[in-house]
């Protein structure tokens, strides 16, 4: 499908599809024209040559759950808008695609006024336009900025990405196609295998764990400067050790270490997380929040803070040691 016939059939799926309840509406037009002269601090994404808020939503955490009456996910990306972030972080992985559906939402409306960006889990040609396809009508959109291969792991076979069948090649028809306008890769389970695809290929964003753990040391130390001499946007996640912010002082710690969480004997005050990760050469931390007033307190810390120095990161490290 090219990107005219896609245009075709998303023009159909709008016309039929369930749209947003009108308080977001409401509250996104009275709450965005208070809000629009307090933007957060920007920074480039690489090479890309744009520019974007250095605090992301995460699409995981509050996004990924059904709407309800306790829970409201288009409330808590209309007031990320609304407050000045500009970057959103979504995956059809994520709830089987409920988050880019909750995304959809608001970009249905607000499109132009955000960085999208989503991932695949396919490695082959094929299975990259079918994946991208699906998003698209999940975002109610026609294209995403940002496209990432999801998830690379310590056994994976990057030369493969190269081949005319595989995942690059599909990455190109799409930039071709305007279905995409950047790509990059993703990963938290092996430095040593992401550092080889951005020797290996031309991307332009990494997206990887940056947090002040003694096991994420290979992704600072050893990542984080070939990423830069790339000029690659750099996008880092498990700000707070993971999914259940096992990093953050007073939350419950797991009593079995999953690859995905970063369990620590100590723990630290979410602002010094975030500061800790905000003061590294990166473009933007994306956080996932379970509600709005979670956001508003992360937004409050970035508007306030300033940079770690490098002595005091190092204390932090040391301290999570």
């Amino acid at each position: 499908m090219n990107r005219r016939e896609f245009l075709k059939s998303m023009a159909v799926a709008c016309a039929a599809g369930v749209a947003a309840p009108e308080v977001h509406a409401r509250n996104a037009a009275t709450d965005s024209t208070a809000s629009r002269s307090t933007r957060l601090p920007q920074r480039a994404l690489g090479k890309t040559g744009e520019t974007v808020s250095c605090l992301g939503l995460g699409g995981v955490i509050g996004m990924s759950i059904p709407p309800s009456a306790e829970h409201d996910p288009v409330a808590i990306a209309e007031n990320a808008l609304n407050l000045g972030i500009t970057y959103f972080d979504t995956s059809p992985d994520y709830n089987n695609g409920q988050s880019e559906t909750n995304y959809g939402q608001v970009l249905a409306r607000r499109r132009k006024e955000g960085f999208v960006a989503t991932k695949t889990n396919a490695r082959t040609y094929d299975g990259t336009m079918h994946s991208i396809e699906e998003s698209l009508k999940r975002l109610q959109t026609d294209h995403v900025d940002l496209l990432q291969v999801h998830g690379v792991s310590g056994t994976e076979d990057v030369a493969a990405w190269g081949k005319p069948d595989g995942v690059m090649a599909a990455f190109e028809k799409l930039r071709d196609q305007k279905m995409i306008r950047f790509f990059g890769i993703t990963g938290h389970d092996s430095a040593p295998r992401l550092k080889e695809a951005v020797e290996k290929y031309e991307l332009h964003t990494l997206l990887t764990t940056l947090n002040p753990v003694p096991r994420r040391q290979p992704f600072r130390e050893e990542l984080l400067p070939i990423a830069k001499s790339k000029n690659l946007g750099i996008i880092a996640m498990k700000v707070m050790g993971g999914g259940n912010g096992c990093l953050v002082t007073g939350n419950p710690l797991q009593k079995v270490l999953r690859p995905y969480h970063d369990q620590t004997p100590h723990q630290a005050e979410p602002q010094k997380l975030l500061r800790y990760t905000l003061s590294l050469p990166i473009s933007v931390a994306i956080v996932g929040v379970a509600s709005v007033e979670q956001l508003k307190s992360n937004i409050a810390v970035v508007r306030e803070m300033t940079p770690m120095t490098l002595a005091e990161r190092k204390d932090l490290e040391q301290f999570m040691a």
